[in-house]
């Protein structure tokens, strides 16, 4: 399978609905151990950008890339719009010109939107940040494409890594951001950036056979 332009779209179109639909969700686990609006804000940004996707429709993968992390960039609050703006655009940058990619590709811009969230984050794993919920989701998909998974198929894996990177904050204590202030009281609660970043790598599968957007059966994805 290859991605097109159109995948891309309908990706960054998914994403947005699942983030739009588990809002309240985000912002409710942020309240616990951040500033209360981590949900809000991202589907502000999302919002923004799927407004202007009607004028990307003959653009290049990589130009798209690069306007949802400038539009992310400009309208996401906290800490959450610079580490995701920065990732789409170093992914962007990367796939600029490009109108179809394959699994290396994907693998390629997926390692490049993660070393930019550590270096603008400045964060590592083991801080309870959306890094442990990306990483291992990001090494699982590059290991399954480089072992000759379909695309598909290595999505399907990435998901369950980034899922099982997202439960693995709970027990966590905070080191980095606002929740690092709570110390040991940051124990026992699921990271809201490791959650939204759950959301978002579930929009990428299931994309060959995709619903239209935010229909019931997008959510039984």
């Amino acid at each position: 399978m290859q991605i097109t332009v159109d995948h891309v779209i309908r990706f960054i179109e998914r994403a947005a609905a699942l983030i739009r639909d588990h809002a309240a969700e985000l912002t409710e686990l942020d309240t616990v151990i951040g500033d209360a609006d981590h949900g809000a804000n991202l589907n502000r940004g999302f919002s923004a950008v799927v407004v202007k996707l009607d004028t990307f429709q003959e653009s290049d993968i990589g130009a798209i890339l690069d306007m949802t992390g400038k539009t992310l960039l400009a309208t996401v609050g906290g800490a959450a719009g610079p580490l995701y703006g920065t990732a789409f655009r170093r992914a962007g940058a990367l796939l600029a010109g490009r109108s179809v990619i394959d699994g290396r590709d994907i693998a390629a811009a997926l390692e490049v939107a993660l070393e930019g969230i550590v270096e603008r984050g400045r964060v590592q794993r083991g801080e309870k940040t959306m890094l442990d919920a990306i990483a291992p989701g990001v090494e699982t998909f590059r290991d399954a494409i480089m072992n000759g998974s379909s695309l598909e198929e290595a999505a399907r894996c990435a998901l369950a890594a980034v899922e099982e990177g997202m439960r693995a904050t709970i027990p966590m204590q905070a080191t980095k951001g606002r929740a690092a202030f709570l110390g040991p009281r940051s124990i026992g609660h699921q990271d809201p950036g490791a959650t939204s970043a759950y959301y978002i790598a579930r929009a990428m599968v299931g994309l060959d056979d995709d619903p239209p957007t935010g229909t019931p059966e997008m959510q039984n994805l």
